[in-house]
């Protein structure tokens, strides 16, 4: 993997499809790294092979892997506590597994850590799927370790002080944060400028992506994700504070929408406007 520029501007796309095409496709908006997430349903099997072989051809670094989980639905915030992450008590054995799984697979194309979205980690640390999620975390980590990679989680879902306990918590010198700053505002839980000043020394990677805040109204609701630029995070602001924590990773934006045609465009627009503020 050929060495990265401070603040690379880099894309967080899906596997599927041919590796090949698939890179090819993210290549096309100027960018030579990313984050690379792996669908729920995604069969692994002899996958790190395919992919190393086109990851080394196209001259292309990733730098985390995501592992998303089948079942994982982000309708509302009740929806998100249900179905996403480590939470829930009836998944949490087969995720595991599949955390496992996307670890050994990012090792098998050389990326350097996985992260993921662990769920609402309740503030009580007696509560009982606290303990089962810290003691979940840990195993993770050490797997992980094993390969020599970081394990991120993502921000968004709990206050950055209820986060960065949980981290003293477990005590895992590998886990870090993939900071996302839209999160904290499309879940209501902070200004991301400010958490990023609490957790900045955990923070191994981010995410540039926009938002705007839940409405006022409508109990339960998530924020509206909004093109880089035209949400409510405050880009300049946020990539100012990225330097002034001494952050040099890559910038990977990440835009989820349904309509391929407006992502392209939305991305490519990110793309030049990072480059104007690195």
């Amino acid at each position: 993997m050929q060495a990265l520029e401070n603040l690379e501007i880099g894309v967080m796309f899906w596997a599927g499809g041919d590796p090949r095409e698939t890179l090819r496709g993210v290549k096309e908006f100027g960018v030579r790294c990313g984050q690379l997430g792996i669908p729920g349903d995604m069969d692994l099997s002899g996958a790190a092979a395919a992919w190393k072989e086109a990851l080394e051809e196209e001259q292309f670094t990733i730098v985390t892997v995501f592992a998303a989980y089948q079942g994982e639905d982000y309708a509302d915030i009740p929806t998100v506590q249900r179905t996403v992450g480590w939470i829930p008590n009836a998944t949490r054995s087969d995720r595991e597994v599949r955390t496992l799984a996307v670890s050994d697979f990012a090792a098998g194309i050389g990326a350097p850590g996985i992260a993921t979205h662990i769920g609402f980690v309740p503030e009580d640390k007696t509560d009982p799927d606290y303990v089962a999620v810290r003691d979940m975390v840990r195993r993770v980590c050490d797997h992980a370790a094993g390969h020599g990679q970081t394990l991120a989680l993502e921000t968004g879902q709990e206050p950055a002080n209820v986060l960065l306990e949980f981290f003293k918590d477990v005590g895992r010198a590998n886990l870090r944060i993939n900071f996302d700053p839209a999160n904290m505002i499309l879940y209501g839980t902070g200004d991301p400028i400010e958490a990023l000043g609490v957790l900045a020394p955990h923070v191994v990677s981010v995410h540039c992506k926009d938002g705007d805040w839940p409405p006022k109204d409508v109990a339960g609701a998530l924020g509206t994700e909004q093109p880089l630029g035209k949400g409510a995070v405050g880009i300049p602001r946020y990539i100012a504070k990225l330097k002034e924590i001494g952050y040099t990773g890559p910038l990977s934006i990440e835009r989820e929408v349904p309509d391929q045609e407006q992502r392209r465009r939305d991305v490519q627009g990110a793309v030049e406007l990072l480059r104007g503020l690195r």
